[in-house]
């Protein structure tokens, strides 16, 4: 069910020579609908699991799509290789700068990952990553 919704009406005049010549009445329409915005899109929030560096594509792919949230197990690349584990952290800070998201550590073991239309909320005094 398409819902739309008048904003407000608008008057077109056209002039031929300073004299007017037509007059119209428009309306203009907005889709009322949740996710109109985005084309229908709705909000994911997907996890994953990092085993290995090579597992960071996937999650840079749908962050780079601008709707999805990411939830991301550290844990079997933190056991595996801290220096990977570092690489991969610093490469989704970048691209979270590149599309203006937000990242942060849920705990020892869990990372969120967000696009720019969201924000984590921080208690004051806490550091992000």
């Amino acid at each position: 069910m398409k819902r739309l919704f008048s904003l407000k009406r608008i008057r077109k005049t056209r002039y031929d020579d300073d004299d007017m010549v037509e007059s119209q009445d428009e309306y203009v329409e907005l889709n009322t609908e949740p996710g109109a915005e985005r084309g229908g899109q709705k909000v994911l929030v997907r996890s994953f699991t990092l085993e290995d560096f090579s597992d960071i594509k996937d999650v840079l792919d749908v962050l780079r799509e601008g709707y999805t949230i990411c939830l991301i197990n550290i844990k079997p690349l933190k056991e595996k290789d801290l220096v990977e584990l570092k690489r991969a952290i610093n490469k989704l800070k970048k691209t979270c700068e590149a599309i203006d998201g937000d990242i942060a550590g849920l705990s020892d073991d869990y990372i969120v990952v967000t696009p720019s239309f969201a924000e984590i909320f921080r208690p004051e005094g806490e550091e992000s990553l």
